[in-house]
């Protein structure tokens, strides 16, 4: 009798194994899935797309992480609107200008160090300046911070830019 229990319990371990197996673990919310196929941006610089520091998806929603990619770019260049949108927010926060574009969708970025002229209101077309990169706040010199939240979430931004190509598994050994 104790041996069929034994038995039971490793075919239900293992039934349980080889469902949790198929759940990849960095599956993506259904929200950041649909943003890889719901909408196309354009690169907020003109010449090379070069990331300084790419998104780094929290553990969970406090945790460290960061929300966002720092594009390299020359300190005075223009930034374009990567969508057509409306101007959420423009002001100089602790030591870093910032400008929030609200997007339809459920779409809202922000853009770090940047001086702009616009104002909450503005509407904005995609490829549009929108300001020029400046200096301050966590992105070295000569870079610039963009934040994507979809429906309150960050996201990684390179899903609108379809920049982020598929794992590759390749063999890690020789065969024995």
């Amino acid at each position: 009798m104790a041996i069929r229990r034994r038995i039971l319990a490793v075919i239900l371990l293992v039934a349980l194994l080889s469902v949790g197996l198929h759940v990849p673990a960095n599956a993506v919310p259904p929200s950041a899935a649909t943003a890889s196929t719901s909408a196309t941006w354009t690169w907020p610089f003109d010449g090379d797309r070069s990331i300084a520091n790419p998104y780094r998806a929290p553990a969970h929603e406090y945790g460290a992480g960061h929300r966002g990619i720092d594009i390299i770019s020359v300190q005075g260049g223009a930034v374009r609107a990567p969508a057509d949108g409306t101007v959420a927010f423009r002001a100089t926060v602790v030591d870093r200008p910032l400008l929030t574009i609200e997007h339809s969708g459920g779409y809202v970025s922000t853009f770090e160090p940047v001086m702009s002229s616009l104002s909450p209101g503005d509407v904005v077309t995609a490829g549009d300046e929108i300001g020029t990169v400046a200096s301050g706040g966590h992105a070295s010199p000569g870079s610039m911070h963009l934040g994507v939240r979809l429906d309150g979430d960050y996201i990684n931004p390179m899903l609108l830019f379809g920049e982020v190509p598929r794992a590759v598994l390749l063999p890690c050994c020789d065969p024995l």
